[in-house]
């Protein structure tokens, strides 16, 4: 059986938290469910049953008024915070500078865990954590011919930087027929280009024995239906560039 929890349900945890931190403690003050004071430091959580955005947008305002700001939720149960969607919005937070406490009833008396500080946002070291990323996205972009995907489409192949290295590795099996990797190679044929007759991730490609490989139906249909890149990367490999 669910039990349906109401945000009045997560004051009193929330209250002995604070207050156990040294806190003096209002509820409803000002619009905002709840003030912790301690000297200087005057701190707003909002109470809700669930993270959202209504009271991520309400815990923003509360940043206008306070040292920090928090928002209190009941601890999600299942695989809830082991779920992308989760990660991203403990991301958000981070980047908003605002706190997270989580409420557990399933324990008694309800325990609250302090799941994300109200602390400033670092980018420079986020950044630094994600070079790698950085770095394919950059080589991504630069690797590609023209812009060939508009931006906002879904479930549609997308034209990339290693799409274009199969459609180069099809265009000179087309031009000089049956042909090995290292063959390939010498024609100027990508650095990659075993691993994509290998891998054959858009099915293009089909080994005829003896280490060589020849078009399918499907690679044909994808060169005419690409004919002007697969040109321009022919012509990219005649010229050496």
């Amino acid at each position: 059986m669910t039990v349906t929890l109401c945000e009045t349900q997560l004051y009193e945890p929330v209250r002995q938290y604070w207050a156990a931190a040294g806190y003096e403690v209002r509820g409803e003050v000002s619009g905002c469910d709840v003030i912790a004071c301690g000297g200087d430091d005057w701190i707003a959580i909002e109470l809700k049953t669930s993270l959202n955005l209504e009271v991520i947008l309400q815990a923003v305002q509360r940043q206008k008024m306070v040292s920090q700001a928090w928002i209190a939720i009941p601890r999600p149960g299942g695989r809830a915070m082991h779920s992308q969607r989760w990660r991203r919005l403990m991301h958000l937070l981070r980047r908003l500078e605002l706190g997270l406490l989580l409420v557990d009833f399933n324990r008694q008396p309800a325990g609250v865990e302090a799941a994300l500080l109200a602390i400033p946002f670092d980018r420079a070291q986020s950044q630094s954590k994600n070079k790698g990323k950085a770095r394919r996205l950059r080589q991504e972009f630069e690797r590609r011919h023209g812009d060939r995907n508009p931006g906002g489409i879904h479930r549609t192949a997308l034209m990339t930087a290693y799409r274009e290295q199969a459609l180069l590795t099809a265009a000179l099996l087309e031009r000089g027929g049956s042909a090995s990797a290292a063959q390939l190679r010498r024609q100027g044929g990508p650095a990659n280009t075993y691993r994509i007759l290998y891998k054959n991730h858009y099915g293009w490609f089909i080994s005829s024995g003896s280490g060589q490989y020849d078009l399918t139906a499907e690679g044909r249909a994808a060169l005419a239906a690409q004919t002007e890149l697969a040109d321009l990367l022919l012509a990219e490999v005649k010229s050496g560039v």
